[in-house]
């Protein structure tokens, strides 16, 4: 048996011109691929670009106009008045994008719609291969079918409206597109002057709303006014004041002037004014006894908001009453300050904070007196308070009433103040159509039909399991590729074989030279030459690789094992007496049994009789001794044996010689065929030397030089061979 591994067999192959492929870049086997599939390509991208031209051509042409307009953020303002509607403070773009909706909206559809009368027009729906419906009759029509017409029509219109800002201005093109070029162009137009209609639309229904709310609060305020100034005039008389006059203090509030018993008053408050003093003459000991209190940050930011608290209170309660929401939080904002100070002054605690207690002390010791003294004017302070709670209510009540006049006078030129979207260009008819464009539908039909094409032959390679390149061998066998036989026509095959200057007798030739680094005595003695079915050229092979040992002086015999459809003879022209059965049934080994082919150094063993148990005879134990004795007389035996698939002698007779040669023709058997059958042949321990590839057609892939036996043929090698010329 052979002992060599692959590993020697491609160190071998090193210095000669076969080559052990690992592996083929996946590019490579895309590549070939494609050249397999060319045909199928070209045909389904030719397919494709026809179909796409024929529909470009038969297209109905379609005229686009386009109109441009200038949308700016705010219109020119002829008044000084101010819009009721609020201006958007976010950001352009949303700004512009809103205005890109507003422009395909339903709504504006439905003005074009009504504008040129579209819902009744039958040659605007018919132009776009719509039924015309109710359009068709010309009749009249109900209310529904109508609204029904009116939305086909505006769904029609959007459909073909094209709004195509231009980037970094403020310009827009509002672009429609139908097979009428006048028609195109005149819904252009009316969309930009339905736009413009829309906006300024909208601004006047934003102020006319913002009438209505104001005509309604002043009603109201009216009346409020009304019924406050009765209420201060009866108050006035029931209670008998008498004010000698008024004034108006910073906030517009009415301030009477002083009554007969606000002298009482005064004298009350230069009481406590006194008490004040004194507390703030206690307060200045303590700062000059503890100056390091009044640096005191805190505190000192402390007062400062406090003095700024209460002047705000001191307005607002000069312009509101206490109870208003703004007041109290001034109040409470006093407050909390007055604690905070307090905090302050507390955590400071010293004999200086002790002294300026007692002097506040002495201060509410005052303030209770002068309490007690205000008291006795109880009764003449509440109905003058009383008077000025109406007073200021009739003062506020009046305010409001004639701020919201003033408004409401000025609101009416206000919505027609501004104009934010002008015309740059109205839409003309266009003169040439816009589509179809028959050389983009052609590139685009082409880039498809490639795309797809490469589709379908992705799908055919991962359907098609046949070997398709040599260089597949390798990868999806597990087996070296010891030579590529190339393809020639079935009337051809005789002479190739025979003639040593043929592409095949040079294919057979670099097939020899790869056998003989397989051994360390050159080509193996004994070689069994196997497929996996009838018809892939193992018969071929093994005559015309006979042939060419015997030109390099070699004896060699030729043993025909394929008893089942013997067909070496026919291959050599000679007769099939006797031969290998007449040896396994018993004959001896000897020159009766061997033909002479008219090829120097070339015996053959022809199959002999057809025996009616041929796998049992192979399975005799004369095999081996045959191929034993015929080493000694011959320097190689070439056994052509059946195909494996099918055929149980087969792995067992393989034991008998030093390996196997098993041939594979490209693109004709399923890998999972060819692999169980090897399995076979290594289930029964026999050495399988690599694959030999036939009727391989170069001109299918770009397989060529540089691997296998180094030439590229563009030759076939018989599909189909007849019975009679194949194992």
């Amino acid at each position: 048996m052979n002992q060599y591994t692959y590993s020697d067999l491609n160190e071998a192959s090193e210095s000669a011109t076969f080559t052990q492929s690992n592996g083929v870049p996946a590019l490579v086997s895309y590549w070939h691929a494609i050249l397999r599939r060319r045909w199928t390509i070209l045909a389904i991208v030719v397919a494709t670009a026809a179909l796409g031209l024929v529909l470009s051509l038969l297209a109905t042409p379609y005229y686009k106009a386009t109109a441009r307009i200038q949308i700016d953020r705010q219109g020119e303002q002829v008044t000084n008045v101010q819009e009721v509607s609020k201006v958007d403070s976010g950001e352009d773009q949303e700004f512009y994008q809103t205005q890109y909706a507003l422009l395909q909206a339903r709504s504006l559809a439905e003005r074009v719609a009504r504008r040129l009368n579209l819902a009744s027009n039958a040659h605007f729906f018919e132009m776009f291969g719509r039924d015309p419906g109710a359009a068709a009759s010309g009749n009249t029509v109900a209310a529904g079918d109508r609204a029904a017409q009116l939305r086909r029509a505006s769904d029609l219109l959007v459909e073909h409206l094209t709004i195509a800002p231009i980037r970094g201005s403020s310009l827009v093109d509002i672009q429609f597109e139908s097979p009428d070029p006048e028609l195109s162009a005149q819904i252009a137009n009316s969309y930009v002057e339905e736009f413009i209609a829309s906006t300024l639309g909208r601004r006047f229904d934003s102020t006319q709303d913002a009438r209505k709310f104001l005509e309604t609060r002043l009603a109201d305020l009216r009346e409020k006014m009304e019924t406050s100034e009765r209420e201060l005039v009866n108050y006035a008389a029931s209670q008998g004041i008498v004010t000698l006059s008024q004034n108006q203090d910073a906030g517009g509030m009415s301030q009477p002037d002083k009554t007969l018993t606000s002298i009482d008053l005064e004298a009350l408050n230069q009481a406590l004014t006194s008490a004040t003093e004194a507390r703030i003459a206690a307060e200045s000991t303590l700062r000059a006894q503890r100056p390091s209190r009044l640096s005191n940050p805190t505190l000192a930011t402390l007062r400062q908001s406090r003095a700024d608290a209460a002047a705000q209170l001191a307005q607002l309660s000069a312009r509101f009453e206490s109870g208003y929401p703004e007041v109290q939080a001034a109040q409470s904002r006093l407050q909390t300050l007055d604690r905070a100070i307090a905090e302050e002054t507390s955590r400071a605690g010293t004999e200086a904070q002790q002294a300026y207690d007692a002097a506040r002390s002495r201060e509410a010791a005052l303030q209770t007196r002068v309490n007690a003294l205000k008291s006795s004017l109880t009764g003449e302070k509440a109905a003058s308070i009383q008077y000025n709670i109406y007073q200021r209510e009739v003062d506020t009540n009046r305010q409001l009433y004639d701020a919201l006049l003033q408004r409401y006078k000025e609101i009416g030129v206000a919505g027609v103040a501004s104009n934010n979207v002008s015309v740059v260009d109205p839409a003309l008819v266009p003169s040439k159509p816009s589509s179809p464009n028959i050389l983009l539908n052609l590139l685009v039909a082409l880039v498809f039909g490639l795309l797809l094409a490469l589709l379908v032959v992705i799908a055919l390679e991962q359907i098609d399991q046949k070997l398709k390149d040599p260089s597949d061998v390798p990868n999806r066998l597990g087996l070296p590729l010891l030579g590529v036989i190339p393809w020639v026509e079935d009337e051809r095959i005789g002479d190739e074989i025979v003639d040593p200057k043929s592409d095949i007798a040079e294919a057979f030739l670099s097939l020899q030279t790869n056998l003989s680094f397989l051994t360390d005595h050159g080509v193996p003695r004994s070689i069994l030459f196997t497929s996996t079915r009838p018809n892939e050229g193992k018969s071929n092979s093994t005559v015309a690789l006979a042939r060419s040992l015997a030109r390099t002086g070699k004896r060699v015999l030729l043993v025909d094992a394929d008893m089942r459809n013997s067909s070496s003879h026919k291959l050599l022209g000679v007769e099939n007496r006797h031969g290998l059965s007449n040896y396994l049934t018993g004959d001896d080994f000897d020159e009766r049994l061997l033909t002479e082919t008219g090829v120097a150094n070339l015996s053959l063993l022809a199959a002999g009789p057809k025996p009616p148990n041929a796998g049992e005879l192979l399975l005799s134990p004369r095999l081996p001794l045959l191929v034993q004795e015929a080493n000694k007389v011959f320097d190689v035996v070439l056994i052509d044996a059946p195909p494996v698939l099918g055929i149980a002698d087969v792995p067992l007779v393989a034991k008998a010689t030093e390996g196997v040669v098993y041939t594979v023709e490209m693109n004709g058997v399923r890998v999972q065929q060819i692999q169980q059958s090897i399995n076979r042949i290594d289930a029964a321990r026999a050495n399988v030397f690599g694959v030999l590839v036939t009727k391989w057609e170069s001109k299918n892939s770009g397989y060529g030089y540089g691997y296998g036996y180094g030439y590229g043929y563009g030759y076939g090698y018989g599909r189909d061979t007849a019975a009679a010329a194949e194992g």
